[in-house]
């Protein structure tokens, strides 16, 4: 049977300090990890929780299961032998981690506008490839999955995944004609996002995920893989312990804060959670999906949700009108075991969100 590991109530916080964050108030404290409540606060169904946590046991692939309500740790489950330390595959999690990192560089100033071309972010690169048509590609684009460039996931990762030169490989890529296409789940435009962000900060993607995303949630355990060119990937291969994927959906329930100090700008939040064209991907019960920056967005039992989403099932949703956050991990399953998995495990998460949402 799977084992179980409750939350712990009254565990003494570690006493280490982030580091400061670009955003943090001059001189503030904020704390590394999770507060702790136990799960009859106010507004929750303390017996429903508990039947959603004891569901997913019924899911042979989930891992992990953990919810925060109003900045505290509220649930906590593992299954399969997996524990609260284990560093875990998020998947395309990590292509809304490189969202948030393009909100901070636009806040700093180290980009300039969503309407930025990569010719003109990337403008060695494109200089060693003058004819691509994804030179033409905008910021904004690649962050709302509308940029044209022909790739598709299911046949191409793994070429771009071993590519001598990424960049160079996507900078090859066709591009559709349409003005305005259609969306795509599309890892290759995504890619981009490594160079685009290391030539603004003048720091390699892990350090600048470290500095200022990671240090000021008191994320201080992850791994990254990396290309063939030895950078970080901006669209997938980022290991989380599932209470950090936790902090991440948290900043978007709680518009950009962490602990009561501001992370993301709440701007950034916002938008990235607003619908910016529709999706064809679908995760029962959840309705209304569409695409934001590199969010998924939509309603799950009447309210509105945005979650990142990892192949697998590794979820990091955040339900703002109830100030909650869930995250999950999740085995990888074969390509036709997909669609059942990801259903059986938004139907744990719809339960936990229900739990809330009832009392």
């Amino acid at each position: 049977m799977p084992s179980r590991r409750h939350l712990v109530l009254g565990a003494t916080a570690s006493l280490l300090a982030a580091a400061a964050g670009p955003a943090r108030a001059q001189g503030a404290a904020i704390p590394p990890d999770w507060q702790l409540a136990p799960p009859d606060s106010p507004g929750v169904s303390a017996s429903a929780l508990d039947a959603a946590l004891t569901a997913g046991a019924s899911v042979p692939a989930l891992r992990s299961l953990l919810v925060a309500r109003h900045d505290v740790l509220i649930g906590e489950r593992y299954y399969g032998g997996t524990s609260a330390a284990d560093l875990l595959a998020v998947n395309s999690v990590t292509k809304s981690v490189c969202s948030m990192l393009v909100g901070q560089a636009l806040h700093q100033g180290k980009l300039h506008s969503l309407s930025q071309t990569v010719g003109a972010l990337l403008p060695e690169r494109v200089g060693d490839v003058p004819d691509t048509p994804v030179a033409a590609v905008t910021l904004g684009q690649i962050l709302t999955g509308t940029t044209g460039i022909d790739y598709h996931f299911m046949t191409q990762m793994r070429a771009l995944a071993s590519a001598a030169d990424p960049v160079r490989y996507v900078l090859g890529l066709p591009r559709q004609a349409p003005a305005l296409p259609a969306w795509s789940y599309n890892d290759a435009a995504v890619s981009l996002l490594t160079p685009i962000l290391e030539r603004a900060q003048g720091l390699p993607l892990e350090a600048l995920a470290q500095r200022d995303l990671f240090a000021p949630l008191g994320i201080d355990a992850f791994t990254w893989q990396r290309d063939q060119t030895g950078h970080a990937m901006a669209y997938m291969g980022l290991k989380l312990r599932t209470r950090d994927a936790l902090k991440l959906a948290w900043l978007m329930a709680d518009a950009g804060r962490w602990q009561g100090h501001e992370v993301l700008p709440s701007t950034w939040v916002s938008d990235s959670a607003q619908p910016h064209g529709a999706t064809d991907w679908r995760v029962s019960p959840i309705t209304d999906t569409a695409y934001g920056h590199l969010w998924f967005n939509g309603r799950l039992n009447g309210r509105p949700v945005v979650w990142a989403w990892g192949y697998g099932a590794q979820f990091a949703l955040g339900v703002p009108s109830l100030q909650l956050a869930v995250a999950t991990a999740a085995t990888d399953p074969h390509p036709r075991d997909l669609r059942a998995q990801n259903t059986a495990v938004m139907a744990v998460v719809a339960q936990v969100v229900a739990a809330v949402g009832q009392a």
